[in-house]
């Protein structure tokens, strides 16, 4: 598949906490309108690896640049407002908020008219779209899984960080979410996704990147790492 540009590309990345090196050696690329996963096992460094894309968790060596500029050392608000939005673990609404509250907010670095990405989201969330008034912490978690992708596309991203999307989900809810993932990917969507569950995110990508112990050990196209034996073995098992 060719992709016209380079969206994010990240070199010799290494993330400490304290002497603790979460990410030591991580080298990755994500081109326009393709999903790539990162997979590998609990601690692998996956979630740190997306908060360093987005400041939050600073990079202790290495560069990361996002459509050829190097954003390695800008702070988290400026970051979003370039094109980077995440749908962070564990969801991360405002459950205080009501679900419009929430949506509005994720559009808040664009300071302008958000009506029609409002309704492009409504359009793909209906469910979203009969609760905008209801509080966002009553919603199940698969409503608010779905709130939380929401709120990131609303921000008009350029790139899309999901962080371990189906975490703590029914697997009905599950694939409910990479069904909206297949959809994302169709519409041309840039997306970096970080997922344990290593079958259902290579499935619904174009390539993937193993991380183990912080280090990119293997890459290739998805489906190649589908059937390598030793990306079965270490982190598809029987799924």
């Amino acid at each position: 598949m060719a992709h016209s540009a380079e969206v994010l590309k990240i070199e010799n990345l290494g993330v400490y906490y304290g002497k603790i090196a979460a990410v030591r050696r991580a080298d990755l690329e994500v081109n326009e309108g393709e999903a790539v996963a990162l997979v590998g096992s609990n601690g692998a460094g996956k979630s740190t690896l997306l908060n360093s894309i987005l400041g939050i968790q600073p990079a202790h060596h290495g560069t990361i640049r996002f459509l050829g500029r190097d954003i390695t050392r800008l702070p988290p608000e400026r970051i979003v407002a370039s094109g980077i939005s995440i749908v962070p673990e564990g969801r991360g609404v405002l459950p205080m908020m009501t679900v419009m509250e929430n949506l509005q907010l994720g559009a808040y670095h664009l300071k302008g008219s958000t009506g029609g990405d409002l309704s492009r989201v409504f359009e793909r969330f209906p469910i979203l779209a009969d609760r905008r008034n209801q509080v966002a912490g009553t919603l199940s978690g698969g409503e608010q899984q779905m709130l939380a992708i929401a709120r990131a596309l609303v921000g008009r991203p350029k790139l899309l960080l999901l962080d371990e999307p189906s975490l703590g989900l029914a697997p009905v809810i599950v694939n409910k979410v990479f069904e909206i993932m297949d959809d994302l990917r169709k519409d041309k969507l840039t997306v970096l996704l970080s997922e344990q569950n290593a079958r259902k995110a290579l499935q619904y990508s174009d390539r993937g990147y193993v991380l183990e112990l912080g280090k990119s050990v293997l890459n290739g196209p998805a489906s190649s790492l589908l059937n390598d034996p030793g990306v079965c073995k270490a982190y598809l098992g029987g799924a």
